[in-house]
């Protein structure tokens, strides 16, 4: 047995050294608003699967940055709008480091701290005090621990914050929210931390399907809008979004602050008053947005600097409240199975190679493997009436072959059972799909 699998092992080696991985440098939000996902040491099985190495969460649980060490993901952690008084306090920010990011950093690549969600978009002025001053805290811990150089601090926007949105050069903030703006615009200067905006074309779209153009917020085909002030020509409602924000930072005084899209996405599904909400859409939408992430374009107004994404999200989240489409914006159910097709499949290595060489190469592999997995499930297997062997399969391994894409149109069972009898362990460690 030993041998055997030493044989697959070096086998994989030689794989993913002579099929390289594009790299998409996206990011992904992984929420956990549900009672049916993964456990999160099978997530990072998709994860690695996909190519995705950037992870958002909405808080800072222990139980995924754990999972998640020794592994090539980098995490932006949350604390949550409830939080934000208690971390006023540079003694609570401190303790909430210690607690939170301290244990885990050495092994978890931790990047950001986002403190609060869309609190300027809200009516609570009292929570809106509370942000900068959190923030600052935050902030100051960091550096009072020596993490400053490896973690920033900022905090997530609604689009809800502009006042003004069209045209882009005429982006302009909510006057209501400007000395809680200026501040944080200052704030993010000083410690060349990004700007963090949700965007959902979804929503303009869907409040006024026979206003706004599908194609244009689909990133499909079309003839666009001329933004009359700077002569830029839009092609998508995303760009226009984040241009926006940019003009509005502009003027305030800044053209120092990077932009990045905290969340973006498209629902899968929605109710009968939700235009737009559908399969077809979503994979249009996230489909066309990672090829242009792929191409490493900007906005009109900032074309050298490659936007920055974050899709929202991971999975469906069965337990989230509001309308349906709340509950489908996931580019994945939580037994692994896409959604949809949307575009992540088609970066996987047999895209740098001609067909006929993967086929052949896939098979090559298929052939070996399933010889010795074979051998390897008989010699741990028990006879079966028909005088066959029951044949384990370790999960973890499956996924490792399948995620790296040579088999990705078979089910693990097809993949190394076709020429035999397969009979599957359904213990905790065995188990033909990533569901817990």
């Amino acid at each position: 047995m030993a041998a055997n699998f030493s044989a697959l092992v070096l086998l994989l080696s030689l794989s993913y050294s002579t099929v390289p991985i594009l790299s998409l440098g996206i990011g992904i939000n992984y929420g956990q608003i549900a009672n049916d996902l993964p456990a999160p040491n099978r997530v990072l099985s998709l994860l690695n699967s996909i190519n995705i190495s950037r992870v958002k969460l909405y808080d800072a649980d222990p139980n995924v940055l754990s999972a998640f060490a020794n592994s090539n993901v980098e995490f932006v952690i949350s604390i949550s709008n409830g939080n934000l008084q208690n971390m006023t306090s540079s003694s609570n920010a401190q303790s909430w480091i210690q607690q939170n990011v301290q244990p885990y950093i050495s092994q978890t690549k931790i990047s950001c701290i986002l403190v609060g969600n869309e609190v300027l978009a809200g009516t609570d002025t009292q929570l809106m005090s509370y942000l900068l001053p959190a923030m600052q805290a935050v902030n100051t811990a960091l550096q009072n621990l020596g993490l400053n150089q490896q973690v920033f601090v900022t905090t997530a926007h609604s689009l809800a914050i502009l006042a003004n949105s069209f045209p882009p050069s005429a982006g302009s903030f909510n006057p209501s929210i400007s000395s809680y703006i200026q501040p944080i615009l200052n704030f993010h200067s000083e410690f060349n931390s990004p700007f963090l905006i949700n965007a959902y074309p979804f929503f303009a779209y869907a409040d006024n399907p026979d206003q706004v153009s599908l194609d244009y917020v689909l990133f499909e085909p079309n003839n666009g809008t001329v933004d009359a002030t700077t002569n830029l020509t839009y092609d998508n409602m995303l760009y226009a979004q984040m241009d926006a924000v940019y003009f509005a930072m502009k003027a305030m005084g800044h053209t120092d602050i990077a932009i990045k899209i905290s969340e973006t996405g498209w629902p899968s599904k929605g109710d009968s008053n939700q235009a737009g909400a559908s399969v077809e859409n979503a994979a249009l939408y996230n489909g066309n947005l990672l090829r242009r992430i792929q191409e490493k374009q900007g906005t009109p107004a900032n074309p050298t600097v490659p936007i920055d994404v974050y899709v929202f999200a991971l999975f469906n989240e069965n337990l989230k409240p509001g309308p349906t489409s709340e509950r489908n914006y996931g580019l994945f159910y939580p037994n692994g199975t896409p959604v949809y097709s949307f575009g992540l499949q088609g970066y996987l290595p047999q895209l740098n190679y001609s067909a006929s060489s993967i086929n052949v190469f896939s098979y090559s592999i298929f052939l070996v493997l399933n010889m010795a997995i074979f051998s390897w499930g008989y010699n741990r297997g028990e006879s079966t009436d028909g005088g066959g062997a029951n044949i384990y399969v370790d999960c973890e391994f499956v996924m490792l072959v399948e995620g790296g894409g040579i088999f990705s149109n078979l089910t693990p069972c097809e993949m190394l059972c076709s020429q035999s009898p397969c009979m599957w362990d359904t213990s905790t460690e065995a188990s033909n799909s990533i569901d817990t």
